[in-house]
């Protein structure tokens, strides 16, 4: 009995591709930013002084676990969505960029800040923010499309 990988037989490869890029990039995602809110928890649970002191570093790791999860699970979504609207597959490298910058800068951010400004690496997250727009347009403009 042999078994297909291609979770859509018969369809475009480079469609299945793309599909594949979001579901790797989702569930390996999902899962680390998971962890790293565990993580938090426990930084808060040992009450190590380095992180609750320092109230932005706080609240920019905590952004950037949320927003992490949440593009993540957007990923698997996007996946989901693709082979109704394979016309969108071209925007998919700028979804990934995008969830993977977004977070980056909250999480970088909150390392070597001051104590009223993130460090300069918080500029990953508007750049990320520009990406995903970017993908949502073509996703869109793709379920417009007849």
């Amino acid at each position: 009995m042999s078994v297909n990988p291609s979770p859509n037989t018969g369809a475009d490869p480079a469609l299945d591709l793309a599909v594949r890029a979001h579901l790797r990039y989702g569930t390996t995602a999902l899962m680390l930013f998971l962890l790293g809110g565990l993580a938090l928890e426990f930084l808060h649970l040992i009450k190590a002084p380095w992180y609750l002191d320092h109230h932005l570093r706080r609240e920019l790791w905590v952004l950037g676990h949320a927003h992490g999860a949440l593009l993540a699970v957007l990923n698997l979504a996007w996946a989901a969505v693709l082979p109704r609207l394979p016309a969108a597959a071209g925007s998919g490298w700028a979804l990934r960029w995008g969830a993977a910058l977004v977070p980056a800068g909250f999480l970088l951010g909150g390392i070597g800040n001051s104590e009223s400004d993130p460090s300069l690496a918080i500029l990953a997250t508007p750049a990320g923010a520009a990406l995903l727009l970017y993908a949502l347009f073509a996703l869109s403009r793709a379920a417009w499309k007849r």
